[in-house]
This record gives C-alpha cells, structure tokens and sequence, in this order.
C-alpha cells in the first residue's frame, strides 16, 4: 500500500457523540465546546455523561468563552446621528406621518397648553370661567 491509501483508511474516531453529550453539560451551544485534538484517543472511548464530566474536570474539554460583539461601531454611528448624519431623505422608510404623527404633536402641544392653563388658575392669574373657556 502506498502512503496515501494507509492514511486514508486510518480515519479519526468521530467525536459527535461526546461534542454532543459535552454541550448538554456545560450548558452552551457545539460551537463553544473544545475537544482537546491531543486526547482524541481518550474522549472517543467516552460515551457516557458520567465520563464527559470526568474529561471537563480534567480539562480535556472546556467550554471556550463567548465571542466579542462589539458595540463601537454602533455608539459611532449614534454620535453621527446625534449631529444629524445618516438620516437623509434617502434613509428614510416611513413616510412624515409614520415617523411622527401629527396627532401625538397635537396631543403634546395641548397638554402642555392645558398645563400651562392650570398654573395659571393656581396662581390666579386666570378666573375659573376663563380656564374653562379655554381648556
């Protein structure tokens, strides 16, 4: 046999099983078990939950940390926002009504206005008859 043809039959010993059983264990998804590539040999042999756990104490499976999620590019683009940039005509999906109903400024105009009116009549500076009138 030629090299080539002994390496493909000496296949390695399919971890699913024991990334799976892993998983379950530490509580995480596959992507974040580690089966240590030394002791493939030792973790394959494992096929139970009680010898998954002896692997993790001993090291030869760890849960990895989770992955960064950044969040600088967001808190640039805020800043940007907060001067007014990236919110063009071109950006924009709702139309003027979708993005600020005109009732909900009429509805905070008016209280203010009806807050204002009671101040007013608190200080006296308005009779009841007028603060009704008005309000």
């Amino acid at each position: 046999h030629s090299f080539c043809t002994l390496l493909r039959h000496r296949k390695m010993a399919s971890l699913k099983l024991q990334a799976r059983l892993a998983s379950d264990i530490l509580g995480c998804g596959r992507k974040r078990v580690w089966l240590d590539p030394n002791e493939a040999s030792d973790i394959s042999q494992a096929n139970s939950r009680k010898s998954i756990r002896k692997l993790i104490k001993d090291g030869f499976i760890i849960r990895k940390p989770v992955n960064v999620h950044s969040r600088s590019r967001w808190r640039k683009t805020k800043e940007a926002k907060a001067l007014g940039r990236h919110e063009g005509r071109g950006r924009r999906e709702g139309t003027r009504e979708a993005r600020m109903p005109s009732k909900d400024i009429w509805m905070r105009r008016l209280r203010i206005l009806r807050r204002m009116l009671r101040k007013y009549r608190t200080e006296k500076k308005i009779d009841a008859h007028l603060y009704r009138e008005l309000y």
